[in-house]
Parts: C-alpha cells; structure tokens; sequence
C-alpha cells in the first residue's frame, strides 16, 4: 500500500503566475518500503475488483482515493506534475557582501542529513539566535529559502537559520516523516536528526541558547510541531505553516485522514508547552484549516487561562486575515494563529522564486521572526 500511496501523494507542481491563481497540491506521501522484485505482468483488475498494488499502483491508489472520499484524479495530477515539473527552479536572491549561505551536515544512529547555514552579515562573533526551517514536500534549502525568504528577514534581524534537507532516499518526495511512530519519539528517527543539527550549529557558533527556534511548512510544519514537543529544552517556541498536531496520524489511512478532515484527537502534545505561531490558508483543500485550529488547541490545553484577542486585517491588493492571539493572564504571549482569508496550501507572503508561496498574504515569514523575539 505504501508503494502505491508515494504515487497518489507526490506533491503537485506549483506554477507561479502573476495572472493566475496557483493550482496547489501537496498531499505529503510516507516513504516507499523496500523496493520489491519485478513482479509477473498482471491482466488488469475485473471490473469492481480492487487493483493489485504491486502490478497495478497507480490504479490502486486510486482506488483506495476515491474509496476515501478523497475526490482527486490521480493520473491528471501526475501528468501535470510531469509536464511542469522542469518550468520552476528557485531564483536565488543575491546575497549581501560578508553574508554567507553555507552547507553541512549532521548523523546520529537515526541518520544523516545534510543542511544549510545561512550567516547573516552582520555576524562579527556575537551571540544570535538560531531558526530552523523544515521544507515542504519536493522541497529542498535553497527552494524554501528563495520562497519563504527567510534569509533577507534574518539579515535584518539578526538570526542564524538552518535548513535541514530531506532527501528522496528517506522519503520519495522528500517529505518529512511526520506520520511514522518512530519519528514520533524523542531520541529516534528524524526528530533527533533535525535537534541534533539544531545543537551542531550551537556547538560551532555563538547561539543565543535562549533563542532557538524550529518552524516548518506542510509535513514540514507538522515535523516542527513534532520537534518542538520532543524537545522543550532546546526550542524555546515553534511555527508552523500549513501543518498538522502533534501525532495526528499514525499511518497513512490516518494521515490522508487528518489531512482531510483534521485529526481525530489532538487534545494533548506532551510535553511542549511553548509559545506557537500558527498560519493556515482557509481555502487549503491538501491539509484541512481545521488542523491549524487543532495545532493551537494542542498548546493551550497548557495553559487553562489563556486569554484570547482577536483582530483582523488585510494586504493591500491581496487576502484579507484573521489574526488572534493568546496570551497569559500577565500579558505574556502564548500563540498566535494567523487564518488567511482565501490563501491555498502555500507560504503566505512569500516570493515566486521559490515555490508554494502566495504573495498575496500577510508576510509569514517576518511575523514569525517577529512573534519569536517576543517570547524570548
């Protein structure tokens, strides 16, 4: 079933277009199994019997769509993603003079992975903080860092950010596995990967150990939320983009599931109790605004006294928003959640050099950046 799924779940192309709105899609799809011996040809399935996964994946995962209620035409989507896939590459936004983007790497008994440092210019030696982003599906660091344009924000503001890379070999579109057990538990999987980059960068440069931070788009927002639960200690607050709560899926039934509907339970995420910004597009037909809703929940079952604060707004020429935020009853921030009226599963306010981004919202990126100096 997994090998048939990675088909459906690969993520669709965005084509970035001034005039059109973006047709987006970004079912994030669980890793393939170990890839088994080439099978017999097989006659196709009799009419009303299910397709055989192995020989026949594409019409199994269709099968198994459209027995979910999940209204989507496979073949359409893959041929689109087939034909446009080429048309977008990012476009690099020069960098300035002293300013460095740098690669690395990381392994643990979990793994290793590669990431991306960007320094920003004004780093003499100082103390900064530390923001990891986690990519999206068919993602990659330079792609998220062109889209969300976090690095000219951390230039202004003066933050390291890393982007840990997921490659295909762990998952075939590149998607964190946010819906595996094992990449549930601290001290395992891909968790303890991305925490154990967070503490290379601390190691060999002067973080602000008060001020680290993990954010992340789709399955990489929900690996943010994931991180961000596991370890407390080390992310001092979390955002999230177009994700999911923590553990909401537990295979991929429930995870086409939650991302359709929202999670089934969501009421408690163990341990992580830290200040969280949430963003959801209202109009995201891959993961269900109900499941920003649920992120916000998760954290404020925490704190009992929450205070919330509503306010609305728009950009000029783009989507009207919804902002509210929580606070303690000192004042003191706990979350905020950011509903963007109209907005499709994509970066809000981001840049057409990367892809998933929709311009027309408020700047996600630099709210972010805004709301984690406040919980410092």
């Amino acid at each position: 079933m997994r090998e048939a799924a990675q088909q459906i779940l690969n993520k669709g192309v965005h084509l970035h277009r001034p005039a059109a709105k973006p047709t987006m899609r970004d079912i994030n799809p669980p890793p393939p199994n170990a890839a088994p011996s080439t099978p017999e040809p097989e006659a196709a399935p009799a009419r009303g019997q299910a397709p055989n996964p192995a020989t026949h994946p594409a019409e199994y995962a269709q099968d198994m769509l459209n027995r979910m209620g999940i209204k989507l035409d496979l073949q359409a989507n893959l041929d689109r993603a087939i034909d446009l896939g080429s048309l977008h590459s990012p476009t690099s936004a020069p960098m300035p003079e002293g300013a460095q983007f740098i690669r690395s790497s990381y392994s643990n008994h979990a793994g290793m992975r590669n990431y991306k440092l960007y320094i920003p210019s004004s780093y003499h030696g100082q103390a900064m903080p530390l923001l990891v982003m986690l990519h999206g599906c068919t993602q990659n660091p330079d792609d998220f860092a062109a889209g969300t344009q976090m690095n000219q924000v951390a230039e202004e503001m003066g933050f390291f950010v890393a982007y840990p890379e997921q490659p295909a070999n762990a998952n075939h579109s590149k998607c964190w596995n946010w819906f595996n057990a094992i990449d549930q538990q601290r001290g395992q999987g891909e968790p303890s990967i991305i925490a154990g980059i967070a503490r290379q960068v601390i190691d060999e440069y002067p973080v602000n150990e008060r001020q680290v931070y993990v954010a992340g788009l789709s399955a990489g927002g929900a690996m943010a939320v994931i991180v961000g639960t596991l370890y407390p200690e080390l992310f001092a607050a979390v955002g999230v983009h177009s994700g999911l709560p923590f553990a909401s899926a537990q295979d991929l039934p429930s995870a086409l599931s939650a991302m359709k509907r929202g999670a089934k339970s969501a009421g408690k995420a163990g341990d992580g109790s830290q200040p969280i910004i949430v963003f959801h597009g209202d109009s995201d037909t891959t993961v269900n605004p109900r499941n920003g809703e649920q992120v916000i929940e998760q954290r404020l079952h925490h704190h009992r006294g929450a205070r919330p604060s509503v306010q609305s707004g728009a950009v000029p020429n783009g989507y009207r928003y919804t902002q509210t935020t929580h606070t303690k009853p000192d004042g003191t921030p706990l979350g905020e959640h950011w509903v963007v009226h109209g907005a499709g599963h994509a970066w809000s306010g981001g840049s057409a050099s990367g892809s998933y981004t929709d311009a027309k919202g408020p700047d996600a990126s630099r709210e972010m950046l805004r709301f984690f100096s406040t919980v410092a």
